[in-house]
């Protein structure tokens, strides 16, 4: 199966025989990495393969598989790995272009290519000149870090509280729709985090509910612990195939069988029902930051500790500023008798308000 050309059907038709005990439980995101990068080699010359095949198999693959064997949360690395094999072969192109062997080049060579990108994807290509430093095949090179970029758009806190008010209230919209949206309106998880949600995760008490996304639990508002007590009791609505061995159930089911949904399928379904997920997670980890410190921040929302430090870092110095400004234009409006109000004071009261009702 693993010769076959990679596509959804060929993923979907192995992980079924996975979930019945067929074929062996594997990290499937890594190890069909292998057959889609000979399908990739088909067309290039046997120099490039000869050096894609062991940067993937014993450098790339190698570290991927010792993260995974200890991360809680799995990330889908697949499409991570792909890039640098794919920017690792552009780059052989790009020296062959130019009549440049691996032992010839120089750093003015490195800067030329980064200087001639269009986006931030050929600054990964620190990763093949690492490998091929530690196999003598290049001298030392240095490729400049990615120019770090703060989050770009947030989600304005006057649409972003009714929109949580809808994920809370609106019965049209389906139950998964309704609680992923205020999780990722209240709290800003990862996408990935998100879809990783089981049962477990929930701890459901006599009167409090916490749901667990770092170290420590956080308090659910009452209206949203009820709608993840109804995502945990109703029933699946696709068939269930019986497994050898128990796996996990999900909050939030894919449609391949003992799988969550994607982190993809996930994004797209929520911006289907009008939630943008990248915008109402940014605007969320923005107001945390601006009331915790990052150690807390870190502890709830299962961050990183360096992550957390430089969202408290941004929400204290253009998080407030937005707010502060917000707050003056609205007072002169009011001063001139125009319609408005102030957003922070809105959402603090909504949120009170909310909570209370709920």
């Amino acid at each position: 199966m693993d010769e076959l050309p990679p596509s959804r059907n060929q993923r979907y038709i192995r992980q079924l025989l996975v979930h019945t005990g067929i074929l062996e439980e594997r990290h499937e995101d890594l190890e069909r990495i292998p057959g889609w990068l000979e399908h990739e080699l088909a067309d290039e010359p046997a120099a490039h393969a000869n050096l894609a095949r062991p940067f993937l198999h014993w450098f790339l693959l190698r570290r991927a598989r010792q993260r995974a064997a200890i991360r809680r949360h799995p990330a889908s690395v697949d499409r991570d790995l792909r890039r640098r094999v794919s920017v690792a072969l552009d780059f052989l192109a790009w020296t062959d272009e130019r009549g440049l062997a691996l032992a010839d080049l120089a750093q003015e060579h490195i800067d030329d290519w980064i200087a001639g990108a269009t986006s931030q994807r050929r600054y990964l290509i620190r990763y093949f000149l690492k490998w091929t430093t530690s196999r003598r095949l290049t001298r030392e090179l240095t490729v400049p870090s990615i120019p770090r970029q703060e989050p770009q758009n947030l989600l304005d806190e006057d649409n972003r509280w009714p929109l949580l008010q809808r994920c809370l209230t609106d019965e049209a919209l389906p139950t998964d729709v309704r609680a992923a949206g205020a999780i990722t309106l209240l709290f800003g998880p990862s996408t990935e985090r998100l879809c990783h949600l089981t049962p477990e995760h929930l701890k459901l008490g006599d009167k409090d509910t916490h749901l667990v996304l770092g170290r420590h639990p956080v308090l659910l508002p009452p209206r949203l612990a009820e709608l993840l007590r109804r995502l945990v009791e109703q029933p699946q609505l696709r068939p269930q195939l019986s497994r050898v061995h128990a796996g996990p159930r999900w909050l939030f089911p894919g449609m391949v069988p003992g799988k969550p949904i994607s982190t993809h399928g996930m994004t797209q379904k929520l911006n289907r029902h009008g939630i943008p997920v990248r915008t109402a997670r940014n605007a969320a980890l923005a107001g945390l930051a601006a009331d915790l410190p990052s150690p807390i921040l870190a502890d709830v929302t299962g961050m990183h500790r360096h992550t957390a430090l430089r969202w408290v870092a941004y929400a204290r110095r253009d998080w407030a500023e937005y707010l502060a400004a917000r707050a003056e234009d609205d007072a002169e409006k009011r001063e001139k008798g125009i319609a408005g109000h102030d957003g922070a004071s809105q959402f603090r009261r909504s949120a009170a308000e909310g909570t209370s009702k709920a």
